[in-house]
């Protein structure tokens, strides 16, 4: 069980860097925010997985506000992306 754990770990760290890189190059602000979701739900994956690795619950609460506010996040960053407010230009 250790192995598969830390075999989780890895993929879940390196899939955080890809979308690491995509929020940095991205080539539009609309391919930034979904990389930052993506970074937002590789992170409640980690935390779930390290709240099971050490048998501790109590963890799965933070990972239910961080998935609440990383959706509430890319809710306001599309809606503000849709009405063109931001000083950002559109995709």
């Amino acid at each position: 069980m250790n192995i598969l754990i830390n075999i989780t770990f890895g993929l879940l760290i390196l899939a955080m860097f890809i979308a690491f890189v995509r929020l940095v190059r991205g080539p539009s602000l609309p391919a930034r925010v979904v990389a930052l979701d993506m970074m937002a739900a590789l992170a409640v994956g980690i935390i779930a997985v390290y709240s099971v690795a050490t048998g501790q619950p109590i963890f799965l609460d933070v990972a239910i506000v961080l998935a609440l506010i990383g959706f509430l996040g890319t809710v306001a960053f599309a809606y503000f992306i849709e009405k063109g407010e931001l000083p950002w230009r559109k995709a």
